[in-house]
């Protein structure tokens, strides 16, 4: 993550080779082709064409400076080259538009997907009159997809408080993916234990002396206070097992561990309640926040994401939050639905609807 770009791509091409390796007898591509392949990669990039574009920025604890600036397809073309792998990238796709297009093959009414994950982004699908950005020809069906690069949102009027500020200030990209830090599986385990620290400094909430673990920042994974937010036993045993195994804090009274879930509780309400407005105003963008004369157009947002699919409390006040906003009526008119593997199977599917083949199928 924080290594070269020739070691980056190569570890991928190494993997993939390893993948190819394991295919199974009906998988084989006929003699004289290549295989082709759809490349998530979940990244801002200025998108050259189908199969290229340029990596604006990292995110997400990436820092790979000498890939900045370039096109991420033929680092990745090269690193196959030099292991002899004779595959062909026919899409370059970020994950929220894979997802999409995952979403879109099963339900002609998916209009948006949103990734809730290590990271957080969305894409929508939108009319392209509509985007001032856009100075080319007008696509046949009148419409284009957006990748919002919504993680990288920020206003003054985003409830950022004194934790959030210390967190992004000592990141490896101060100032940028605001959003995506008080929303994502990458930053909700740390700003939980940011408050913890400083009750320990200033109210003694773990007795007379700071527990030194608690000092490590992103020692606190969000899957650990995923696990304390749902701990449903008498005891919270749950919370006073990982206070003890990962801060190594033990002895712990019930009254302290019912602290911790509660704070669990606010910083994942926080999230799930801030995704949720976003959702909504992608639908408000697309003026689907209203019924208009009774017609029941249905939109559907595909959703994906290890934060989503995992952290039930997250997923549950995201939903009840986006039915809060729209109101009963408008939110019975939307559909959230989980895409498993959307960005995956929808790479999968551009790729193979820009074969170099299809031709040759065709005819």
């Amino acid at each position: 993550m924080t290594g070269s770009s020739h070691e980056l791509f190569d570890y991928i091409a190494a993997a993939l080779a390893k993948f190819v390796a394991t295919e199974g007898e009906g998988f084989h591509v006929s003699p004289g082709r290549q295989r082709e392949l759809g490349f998530t990669f979940s990244f801002p990039v200025r998108q050259t064409s189908i199969a290229s574009g340029d990596l604006i920025k990292w995110t997400k604890g990436f820092s790979i400076e000498d890939t900045v600036g370039e096109d991420v397809v033929g680092e990745l073309t090269k690193a196959m080259e030099r292991i002899g792998l004779d595959m062909r990238v026919a899409a370059l796709v970020n994950d929220t538009i894979g997802t999409l297009a995952g979403g879109r093959y099963h339900n002609k009414d998916a209009i948006a997907a949103v990734i809730l994950g290590t990271g957080t982004n969305a894409a929508y699908v939108e009319r392209a009159h509509a985007i001032p950005k856009w100075h080319g020809l007008l696509p046949k069906s009148g419409e284009m997809v957006i990748n919002m690069e919504w993680g990288n949102f920020r206003s003054s009027h985003l409830p950022l408080t004194e934790y959030d500020e210390a967190l992004d200030t000592e990141s490896l990209n101060p100032g940028e993916q605001i959003f995506e830090k008080i929303i994502s599986g990458m930053y909700l385990g740390e700003i939980v234990r940011r408050v913890l620290c400083r009750m320990a400094e200033e109210a003694n909430f773990f007795g007379d002396t700071v527990p030194p673990k608690l000092k490590i920042p992103f020692i606190l994974r969000t899957p650990h206070m995923s696990a304390m937010h749902h701990d449903t036993s008498p005891d919270l045993r749950v919370v006073g097992k990982k206070l003890k195994d990962i801060l190594e804090i033990s002895n712990t009274s019930l009254k302290m561990r019912k602290l911790v879930v509660e704070l669990c509780d606010i910083v994942a309400t926080r999230g799930a309640r801030l995704s949720a407005a976003g959702i909504v105003g992608i639908l408000k963008k697309l003026g689907r926040d209203t019924v208009r004369d009774g017609e029941k157009q249905k939109s559907v947002i595909a959703l994906d994401g290890g934060l989503f699919e995992h952290y039930t409390k997250f997923s549950a006040c995201m939903q009840s939050t986006v039915k809060e906003l729209l109101g009963e009526e408008v939110s019975e008119t939307v559909v959230i639905e989980h895409s498993n593997d959307g960005s995956g199977i929808g790479a999968a599917l551009l790729a193979a609807s820009h074969s170099q083949y299809l031709e040759v199928e065709e005819s």
